[in-house]
């Protein structure tokens, strides 16, 4: 696929995503309930400072509370070791989860990954937490995102934002460094995720 055909087939995507429709659904939030963001340094924000980071963004869109739960540099085992506690003390209505960045940069196996994420969304979902994918592309020659994301929100139910950060990360007018979005990029990510919410009914 031509770089021209990628970027339009991720503009075609988006648009998609942007009518709301096909998304699993999930259960209209409280308007005091918590959404944990949880992750690495995409949900950190690095490169931007934290009233920039995606989760922030994300509250002010949605009207509820974001806790922004990231850890820069850790891969999905380290965040499925803490996702425990986290999920004990924070007790969100619903969870998105970002997980595998750091396991594709160290070339970890993508069944690893995916076994790891696979058990995250487990964890929250037997604890009745609602979930949502925000799925992260894979270095090599231009970026692709993993087909594991799309098979487990598939298996659970469970919507996927899988191309909102393949976009991002592969226009250099949204990133911060190589392989982080500035606060235009964080935003798009932001807005993407206010609009599965949306299409989803959960907002």
């Amino acid at each position: 696929m031509t770089a021209l055909a990628r970027r339009l087939a991720l503009l075609f995507a988006l648009a998609l995503a942007a009518c709301g429709g096909g998304y699993p659904k999930i259960a209209k939030l409280d308007a005091n309930a918590t959404v944990l963001a949880f992750g690495d340094s995409l949900t950190y924000g690095t490169g931007v400072g934290a009233p920039q980071s995606y989760p922030a963004v994300l509250e002010s869109l949605i009207g509820r509370k974001v806790v922004r739960s990231g850890v820069p540099g850790e891969t999905s085992e380290e965040g499925l070791a803490r996702l425990p506690g986290v999920l004990e003390e924070v007790k969100p209505a619903l969870l998105v989860l970002c997980m595998g960045g750091n396991d594709f940069l160290r070339k970890t196996e993508d069944a690893k990954a995916a076994a790891n994420v696979r058990a995250m969304v487990k964890l929250a979902r037997d604890q009745g937490v609602a979930v949502v994918i925000l799925a992260t592309p894979k270095p090599g020659f231009g970026l692709s995102t993993p087909k594991f994301y799309g098979e487990i929100g598939t298996e659970f139910k469970a919507p996927v934002e899988n191309a909102v950060l393949e976009a991002v990360l592969s226009d250099n007018r949204l990133k911060s460094d190589l392989i982080h979005p500035n606060a235009e990029g964080y935003k798009k990510v932001a807005e993407a995720i206010a609009k599965v919410l949306k299409g989803s009914g959960a907002i």
